[in-house]
Parts: structure tokens; C-alpha cells; sequence
């Protein structure tokens, strides 16, 4: 190890190769959010004609368990992450996935199908709260905020994949069966995670806590540039983790007010992210263009350009991250999006039904989407990397992660119904929420850029710490 250029190279490639390798499980959690709506169609035929014989509850019902097995999934990953540490964890939810992709792909029956999806969506939802955290332990903080975002790429490339895909096998094959096909394809990242998990390091950080400082060493050695680097941050770890262990872990240590509000503004963040109704615009995009008269077929040719502007954003996100800061770039995407939404609300309200409206009702989407891929989406998964203490990472980001599952159900229930009753004024009211959502990252919101996980740790500390909290200072980071 040493201070030239080519040994910093080596470790960036390292980390690179790490982050491919474990965001394979959002991968997953994209593609399997994605495909249920081009199969759906498919699933709803009759039980002669290959398929389900759904009605719009069963359907309802179809979708939905793979929402709260993400609920399920997020808590009970977080808190066996802290105890078994994040590679075992993974390595479960991949064998889940791949559980999960045979058996809806398989599923000879409704309730088959429904406890499959749940099945499914406990390895979602697990993903979504331990791949972010095991690249925010193995990442330097010069390299975590892109490295972190890599994560919300592959959701949103899963989930273009799945459009592609399903709209592909349907043109392709002129069978009812098609839909099995497009459910088994997420067998393929499953098998490249469980697979890939052998390459992946411990988390430093988890090693230290159980007092496997030597391990740990050897990990660090393998993904910094230098040893003064390593020791440094190994000091640092040692030294924080040592300050936790005075106060316990696991259920016992969320007893501390400080880590309670913390806790507060990671579900908080949550909110802030499904309450934009990113999945709202996710599932129901064909409905809300044919509110403006265009046809279904072109409505689904329109999902497709979704998943392509929200795969291309995600991208510059990634490239954004380090550059702007987590808060700067959240506040620019909430504003965006709000003014996006009463562009929609006027847009669908007051315009007579035409082409031009149906353009720029998609138009308003796509701004949506690009920014709301581009700014919130990233920020928000990184965050729940970043916020919480390493004693107690794993169980709060699972709680916020589970909960942030909730809010994805209550919006993907009453969107439909809001958008039946309301029309248009559907996005006015989204645009309402998001403004106070802006005021609340404004007030409460720190910047985590170029801070270690432990130096982020301290300063929540001494801010949350006390009677009242102190809101955030633009000028202290």
C-alpha cells in the first residue's frame, strides 16, 4: 500500500466492483416492481386461457403483497444485519429472490401467486435497506455518495428493463403464458447476487463491533489508498464504536431521545420521498395520460420513455452527488417537482382534451420523473446510509425502510381513487404536501457531504441532543 496514483486507482476499481456486485439486489428490487404491470394484463385472463382470472381486487391484491412484504422485508433485514452482519444477510434475501422469481413464475393459483409476491417483496424490501448501508460501510467519503447512488441506478434500470422486457415478450410470443416468462427473468440478478456475494468484503464497521478489529485491518487494507488512510479510520472506528458500547444496542439503545429523533426525521425522509408520488406516476402513468384521451397502446409505449428518462437521470444524479451536496440537490428536485405538478394540475384541468394536451400532460411527467431520479431518489437512499450510528444501522434504517414501504402502499391505494374523484386537482394536492416537505429539509436536513459515517454520527448527536432541536445551519458543513 501506498500513496501513488495506481494504488488509488486499484482501490476505486475495488469498491466499483463491490457496489456492481451487491446492487445486483436493487436491481432485483427494480425489476421486480417494475414488470407486475405489463403481466397483470396477461395474469387477468381466464384460468382456460393461461391465466389467473384476476378481477380488479385480486389484482389489487397481486400487486400489493410485494408492498408490504417490503414493509416486513426492510424491518426484520435491518435488525439481522446488525446481529448476523450484511454479507449473510444478502446472501438470504438473494436465495429469496430467486424463491420468489420460480415461484410467481410458477404459480398455479391466486393465493399462490399473492404469497409468492410477499415472498418476493420480503427480498425487496430487505435489499432496499441493507445494500445501501454495506456500501456506505466499504465506501470512503470521497467515493460514497456515488458509489451509494449506483443502488438507485439499478432500481431505476430494473425497472426500465422490466418495461422493455414485458412490452418485448408480448410482441414476440402470441401466448398467454407470457407473463410467467417475464416474472422468471428476475431469476437471473438473484443468481448473479447470490453468486457475486463471494467477492464482497465484511462491512469494517460490523467487524469492529463485534471486536474483529484485526479483520477488520485486512478489509481496509484492501479498499484505501494508503496506510496512514487505514489507520486513521480504523482509530476512528474504534473509537466510536467504544462510545456506543456504553449505551447498548439493538431495541434498548432507541431509548436514547436523540437517537429517537433521529429516527423521526429518517422516517420523516420517507414521507418526503413517497408523498412527491414518484409510484404513483411509477404504477399508474398509462392512467394518467388516458385522463387526457390518449390511447392505452400508446400510453404503454409512454411508460417505456419513463423508465428510459428516469434511468438517464440517475445517472447524472450519481455524477451530481458529490458535486452540489445531498441537501442542495434535494431542495432543487422538491422544487422542481412542485412546479411540475401544478403544471399537470392545470394541464389536466383546464385544457380541453386534445393531442397537444396529452403531450404536455407527458411532458409535466417526464420533468417529474428527471428530476425527482435525478435529486430525491438518490439523496434519499443515500441518507438512509449515512444518518444513523453504527451500534444501531441496521435497525433504524430498517424501521425507516419499512415504514417508507407503507407510505409507497397508502399512495399506490388512494392515487387511483384521488385521480377518479379529483382529475387534475390530484397533483395540486401533491404539490401542497411537497411544499411543506421543502420546508421541512430546509429546517431539519444536514449535509453529510465529505463527512465520515462517524463524524455525521457526532455532529446528529450534539444537534438532536437537548430539549429542543437546533435546525439545520447551511453554514456549518
Amino acid at each position: 500500500m501506498s500513496n501513488h496514483p495506481t494504488a488509488a486507482r486499484a482501490s476505486s476499481k475495488i469498491l466499483w466492483r463491490i457496489a456492481a456486485i451487491t446492487t445486483m439486489g436493487s436491481l432485483a428490487f427494480g425489476y421486480d416492481t417494475g414488470v407486475i404491470s405489463g403481466a397483470l394484463p396477461f395474469m387477468a385472463l381466464d384460468v382456460s386461457q393461461g391465466g389467473l382470472g384476476l378481477n380488479p381486487v385480486s389484482e389489487g391484491l397481486v400487486a400489493s403483497a410485494l408492498i408490504f412484504g417490503g414493509a416486513f422485508g426492510a424491518l426484520f433485514a435491518g435488525h439481522l444485519s446488525d446481529r448476523y452482519g450484511r454479507l449473510g444477510v444478502l446472501k438470504a434475501l438473494a436465495v429469496l429472490f430467486a424463491l420468489g422469481a420460480l415461484g410467481t413464475a410458477l404459480a398455479p393459483t391466486l393465493w399462490a401467486m399473492v404469497a409468492t409476491r410477499f415472498i418476493l417483496g420480503i427480498a425487496v424490501g430487505g435489499a432496499s435497506s441493507t445494500v445501501p448501508v454495506l456500501i456506505a460501510e466499504l465506501a470512503a467519503p470521497r467515493h460514497r455518495g456515488r458509489l451509494v447512488c449506483q443502488s438507485e441506478v439499478m432500481i431505476v434500470s430494473g425497472q426500465c428493463l422490466a418495461y422493455i422486457a414485458s412490452a418485448s415478450l408480448a410482441h414476440a410470443f402470441d401466448s398467454p403464458l407470457t407473463w410467467r416468462f417475464m416474472l422468471a427473468i428476475s431469476l437471473i440478478p438473484a443468481l448473479l447476487l447470490y453468486v457475486g456475494m463471494r467477492y464482497v468484503p465484511a462491512s469494517p464497521r460490523w467487524l469492529v463491533a463485534k471486536a474483529r478489529v484485526d479483520e477488520a485491518r485486512v478489509i481496509l487494507e484492501g479498499i484505501r489508498d494508503t496506510q496512514v488512510e487505514v489507520n486513521n479510520e480504523l482509530k476512528e472506528i474504534v473509537e466510536q464504536c467504544a462510545r456506543e458500547q456504553r449505551h447498548g444496542g439493538g431495541l434498548r439503545a432507541l431509548k436514547e431521545p436523540w437517537l429517537l429523533k433521529l429516527l423521526g426525521i429518517g422516517i420523516a425522509l420517507g414521507f418526503v420521498l413517497q408523498f412527491t408520488g414518484v409510484n404513483a406516476f411509477v404504477y399508474f402513468t398509462p392512467m394518467i395520460l388516458k385522463e387526457t384521451g390518449m390511447g392505452t397502446h400508446a400510453a404503454l409505449i409512454a411508460t417505456i420513455g419513463n423508465g428510459v428518462v428516469s434511468v438517464i437521470a440517475a445517472l447524472l444524479g450519481m455524477w451530481l452527488i458529490n458535486r452540489m451536496g445531498r441537501r442542495s440537490m434535494l431542495l432543487m428536485g422538491l422544487t422542481v417537482v412542485v412546479l411540475a405538478q401544478v403544471f399537470l394540475g392545470v394541464v389536466i384541468n383546464f385544457m380541453p382534451h386534445s393531442l397537444l394536451q396529452s403531450y404536455m400532460a407527458l411532458s409535466g411527467v417526464l420533468v417529474f420523473l428527471f428530476f425527482m431520479q435525478m435529486c430525491i431518489g438518490p439523496v434519499y437512499w443515500l441518507l438512509m446510509s449515512e444518518l444513523f450510528p453504527n451500534h444501531v444501522r441496521g435497525l433504524m434504517n430498517g424501521i425507516a425502510v419499512g415504514v417508507f414501504w407503507v407510505f409507497n402502499a397508502i399512495v399506490a391505494f388512494l392515487f387511483p381513487v384521488l385521480l377518479s374523484e379529483m382529475g387534475g386537482m390530484t397533483f395540486l394536492l401533491f404539490a401542497v404536501i411537497n411544499i411543506g416537505s421543502i420546508i421541512f429539509c430546509t429546517l431539519w436536513l444536514p449535509e453529510t457531504k465529505g463527512m465520515t459515517l462517524e463524524q455525521i454520527e457526532q455532529h446528529m448527536q450534539q444537534r438532536l441532543s437537548g430539549p429542543r432541536w437546533k435546525a439545520a445551519s447551511v453554514n456549518a458543513y
